[in-house]
């Protein structure tokens, strides 16, 4: 669905990226096979601190010295919006073409797994994604340029409640001409 808006998203990241980014040098897609919307640059919609949080965590994982968080203007131009129950719909009938496929190679299909909370390997939703979204481009001529999502992510904000602490939109930005600029967010006074 074309998407005539403008969000504003934040990535987290080392202080080196940043730098570079705010001079103009270009993101990295992310091309891992654990990647929750599939391939494409990683945003939070409107969530500088989850953005921040994320980086953080990246410490630990020695990816990230020093954690920072970049401002982005990103237009969602055509998206595929998991948040849209049309798009949902789609994915249901895409996976189940896409699982038969495989079933008939004699390959698994790839699962879902993650060792802590924290730390969620999304390979199936990953593989299905961007075998879907290749399909619509190469075989329908059905181009997206951002892929929209929510996940309920933490632990619940008090016993019983369906509200989670990390709880949040990403988007995977497919085509790095939706990002418009990108700025060095304003410190928040503590």
């Amino acid at each position: 669905m074309r998407y005539d808006r403008m969000v504003v998203a934040y990535h987290g990241c080392d202080v080196s990226i940043a730098e570079r980014l705010l001079q103009g040098d270009s993101f990295t897609p992310s091309r891992n096979d654990y990647d929750w919307l599939g391939g494409g640059i990683y945003f939070w919609e409107f969530g500088a601190d989850r953005a921040l949080h994320f980086a953080r965590e990246q410490v630990k994982r020695g990816k990230v010295r020093t954690p920072v968080h970049v401002g982005a203007l990103i237009h969602l131009g055509n998206c595929f919006d998991l948040l849209d129950t049309r798009f949902t719909q789609e994915l249901v009938m895409a996976y189940e073409s896409w699982a038969r496929g495989l079933e008939a190679q004699g390959v698994p299909i790839p699962r879902n797994e993650g060792r802590t909370p924290e730390h969620k390997l999304r390979r199936l939703d990953c593989a299905a994604l961007n075998w879907f979204l290749d399909f619509a481009e190469h075989e329908e001529g059905r181009r997206y340029d951002t892929v929209r999502c929510g996940f309920s992510e933490g632990k619940p904000v008090y016993p019983g409640s369906g509200i989670f602490e990390q709880t949040h939109i990403q988007l995977a930005v497919r085509n790095p001409n939706c990002i418009l600029g990108v700025f060095r967010p304003i410190p928040e006074e503590t």
